[in-house]
């Protein structure tokens, strides 16, 4: 499927020197666009689990078929060369390569093994995620991620992976948002497994963490160079910077989404205040002795994931047509432990399909804050960055998503600007390679900048893919200093 560059052109962003060996990638996950969720010897996932659940997911959707990522990889490979990755960030699928975590299965690391061949062989980095929230079900059953065990096989799962691809893997992924494993999965419910006690919660994420940790340990121990882990970071914004109960609410935000998780891998402690908001729920007794020296690992890269920032209020009562505000808020019981009193005002920006802000500057402040924030800060990768938009197929078969392709040249811009400020950012990698299963939202929401038909499964490139081939093909290394 030849690519033409030269329908619909799209003007990129002002011609600049990106730095030497800048990585140009595309990112999916597994449960997301592999489907074949029961073939091949896996087992159920909790995702799988939770889209059995009645109204769990949008229109009863499953990942069954997914975007049969699985049975199509050749082609979807081919198509990243076309476009012109240069490095494609995937999950390997603990339910497909230890179902049930009883032992390695050969026929699903099979899968992986000719991924990475593929890969390699089109002239594409494999950058490889070990968890992408797809935590085998028989876990679950045992306690999940609130029961310190899981860390310990979460390990045993890291160790059979690199044992398996780990001669022709560089970059490893310990955890992929563990803000949405942790937070959402067990305290708002809306994320498998579907657990509603915020005191499970936090264990989940210092049990995140540890795994995090001990798995960096046992990959280094076994010859791996290149170790990270990728976080979902945003701004987080006072509505009134003098309002005393505008900046507070802000502060509890920030801790949630960004400093508990920045804090105990960059500085190898959790912040005060985290743990003072959260005493209530027993974050002090889950953490051991050691924990944090393990949880502290130095890395050798952080990935960034960014869609929007948050405007932040405390007052939701006096949210809603004032002016001020917008008259715009979200709902929040569902995703912030204690913190039901936030809001979130409207700003008066553009929104993606997922109501989310389009602010690419919110994206070079965070990537420059990181680097001021933290004196240990790693090179930065951003891992995710993308937006959904309701895509129509023109009469020409086309895709003209006109919105999304503004959105990536714009972000991508933000990058640069953020590069020639001080920040160590060395890749970017646009969210989503293909449209695929949106978690809760089922298969409404496409962020793929390549579309697929979920009736055929047939792909075709949409604008926003061409136009993100051009600023790959265009883009220059900095001279050496």
């Amino acid at each position: 499927m030849p690519l033409d560059a030269t329908s619909q052109p799209v003007n990129a962003p002002a011609a600049r020197s990106w730095p030497e060996g800048f990585l140009w990638g595309s990112a999916t996950a597994a449960a997301q666009v592999e489907g074949a969720s029961h073939e091949g010897g896996k087992e159920d996932s909790v995702w799988d689990a939770f889209a059995r659940v009645p109204g769990a997911i949008a229109n009863g959707e499953t990942l069954k078929d997914a975007v049969q990522h699985y049975r199509r990889m050749p082609e979807d490979v081919a198509i990243m060369k076309e476009l012109g990755l240069g490095s494609y960030r995937f999950s390997t699928s603990w339910a497909r390569v230890r179902p049930g975590d009883r032992g390695p299965n050969a026929e699903g690391f099979d899968f992986y093994s000719r991924l990475v061949d593929e890969l390699l062989e089109a002239g594409i980095l494999p950058w490889l995620t070990l968890y992408h929230w797809d935590l085998p079900q028989a876990l679950e059953e045992k306690g999940g991620w609130a029961d310190r065990d899981t860390a310990y096989r979460f390990v045993e799962y890291a160790a059979d992976v690199y044992s398996a691809l780990g001669d022709r893997v560089q970059h490893w992924t310990t955890f992929n948002e563990p803000f949405c494993s942790s937070l959402l999965g067990y305290a708002a419910g809306v994320h498998a497994p579907g657990r509603q006690d915020p005191s499970a919660a936090v264990a989940a994420i210092h049990h995140q963490h540890l795994a995090h940790g001990m798995a960096v340990n046992e990959l280094r121990g076994r010859g791996a160079q290149q170790l990270g882990i990728t976080l979902n970071l945003s701004n987080s914004i006072p509505r009134d910077p003098s309002d005393p109960v505008d900046v507070d609410a802000a502060r509890r935000f920030d801790s949630l989404q960004n400093r508990i998780f920045l804090d105990p891998i960059l500085r190898g402690a959790y912040p005060e205040d985290t743990l003072a908001d959260l005493e209530q729920f027993g974050i002090r007794d889950v953490i051991q002795p050691g924990d944090l020296e393990i949880i502290g690992a130095p890395l050798e890269f952080l990935g960034v994931n960014h869609y929007h920032d948050d405007l932040i209020s405390g007052h939701p009562d006096n949210e809603g047509g004032d002016g001020h505000s917008g008259g715009a808020t979200r709902p929040t019981s569902s995703c912030w432990i204690g913190s039901e009193d936030l809001a979130f005002p409207s700003r008066g920006l553009p929104r993606t399909a997922m109501d989310w802000e389009v602010n690419p500057d919110g994206l070079r402040k965070l990537l420059v804050r990181l680097g001021g924030e933290y004196p240990s800060l790693p090179p930065l990768y951003v891992t995710e960055n993308g937006a959904a938009y309701d895509d129509v197929v023109s009469s020409d078969g086309a895709v003209h998503d006109v919105e999304r392709t503004a959105y990536i040249l714009d972000h991508i811009a933000a990058v640069g600007e953020a590069i020639d400020q001080g920040a160590d950012v060395r890749g970017y990698f646009v969210w989503s390679l293909l449209d695929n299963f949106e978690w809760s939202w089922g298969y409404g929401k496409r962020f793929g900048i390549v579309r697929v038909d979920y009736e055929s499964f047939e792909r075709t490139v949409k604008d926003s893919g061409l136009a993100y081939a051009r600023v790959i093909a265009a883009a220059a290394p900095a001279p050496s200093p």
